[in-house]
């Protein structure tokens, strides 16, 4: 969809250029989200401009959906791609319904087709039209002008967007919740989006690509998972930090790092008959599963080595469990809250799939480092 063709951009005489973007080549597939990302001044929003010809490139091409940008006429190109920016730039003195319309305005739409489609965005990001529409930007919190602002670039239904920070001047708390929420809107419209970023747990959260700049170049065009797991020099390693395997635990599902087989223990099973088979597990504990599927209690193959009895004598109620579709963070969050070195790792009906454990993390971490 978005193919940037050996792109530079110098400033300043041409007998003694500044190079802000060193011939980039990168191309980006429809639907995907591409995260760039780097110190400051590593020319990643140069980049993002001269995709919307906000900056002109100095040399090679930009192709969107494969036509060359450069024989569209600029406003055009402009009011085809979506843009969204840090500061938001509501208009102050129209209302949310007016903002959200702007560019179907400029294109001509039918007033009452616009409308509507101001109502569809606004309960596609939890704000009851009723409530927002009539209000005006100085009536709403930051975190509601940011949602309306990147409703209004996604008002045209552009293909493209382009978002410059999106979220940067948001608390904490709400920028959280603004990323979950495009996330999930994300999932439902597939646009091609380029996102500028200088966060790099933002940028694994965000991106189906991270494109890390400096100065000017481009050093590596990969998945987040991919980008943490094998960086391509030094300097890439030192810029994700020593714990960038703890980032990976963001992006890597509950499904793909669970161990599957694991033993189950009836109640009155003798804890004799428990060690035997826990010796013969990768997992140092065991479930009593009901007839439904349910894990009801944990039994710490640890506790029970020098123990007699049965496992009903030794068991303890599950504490927590975590969804299947989670990711690895959440898990290991939930085995430290709960003390839970084997936690049940369950699907939407609640029924156990397999457990996790922190063997089986630390396996899926240490397995993506393999070149």
């Amino acid at each position: 969809m978005i193919r940037l063709e050996n792109l530079t951009k110098t400033f300043g005489p041409a007998t003694n250029p500044i190079v802000a973007v060193d011939n980039v080549n990168l191309d980006l597939p429809t639907g995907e989200i591409c995260v760039l990302l780097g110190p400051s001044g590593c020319g990643k929003t140069t980049t993002m401009k001269m995709i919307n010809r906000l900056i002109q490139p100095t040399s090679g091409k930009v192709f969107i959906d494969g036509k060359d940008t450069s024989s569209v006429n600029p406003i055009e190109l402009r009011r085809s791609i979506g843009y969204v920016i840090q500061q938001i730039g509501l208009f102050p003195n129209k209302t949310v319904e007016d903002n959200i319309c702007i560019v179907p305005d400029l294109l001509g739409w039918d007033r009452a087709k616009s409308r509507s489609r101001a109502k569809e965005l606004l309960e596609l990001v939890g704000l009851q039209p009723d409530l927002f529409l009539r209000r005006f930007p100085k009536e709403l919190s930051g975190g509601q002008q940011q949602r309306v602002g990147v409703l209004r670039a996604l008002a045209a239904d552009p293909p493209v967007m382009l978002m410059d920070e999106p979220f940067g001047a948001i608390d904490p708390i709400n920028r959280e919740v603004i990323q979950e929420e495009f996330l999930k809107m994300q999932k439902a419209i597939r646009k091609t989006i380029i996102f500028v970023s200088h966060d790099l747990d933002e940028a694994v959260k965000m991106a189906d690509k991270i494109a890390i700049f400096r100065s000017g170049k481009l050093e590596q065009f990969a998945s987040p998972d991919e980008l943490l797991a094998r960086p391509a020099n030094s300097f890439i390693e030192n810029f994700l930090g020593t714990d960038r395997a703890l980032k990976r635990l963001r992006i890597v599902p509950v499904s793909k790092a669970m161990v599957p087989n694991f033993v189950q223990a009836a109640r009155q099973m003798p804890i004799a008959e428990l060690c035997h088979r826990l010796n013969a597990s990768v997992v140092p504990a065991a479930l009593v599963v009901n007839g439904d599927g349910i894990a009801e209690a944990i039994v710490d193959g640890e506790l029970i080595r020098t123990a007699g009895g049965t496992v009903a004598d030794h068991a303890r109620p599950v504490r927590a469990t975590v969804p299947i579709t989670a990711d690895l963070r959440q898990a290991v969050s939930l085995m430290f809250a709960h003390d839970m070195p084997v936690l049940p790792c369950v699907d939407e009906a609640g029924k156990v799939r397999g457990v996790m454990t922190f063997r089986s993390i630390v396996d899926n971490l240490a397995s993506g480092d393999e070149p």
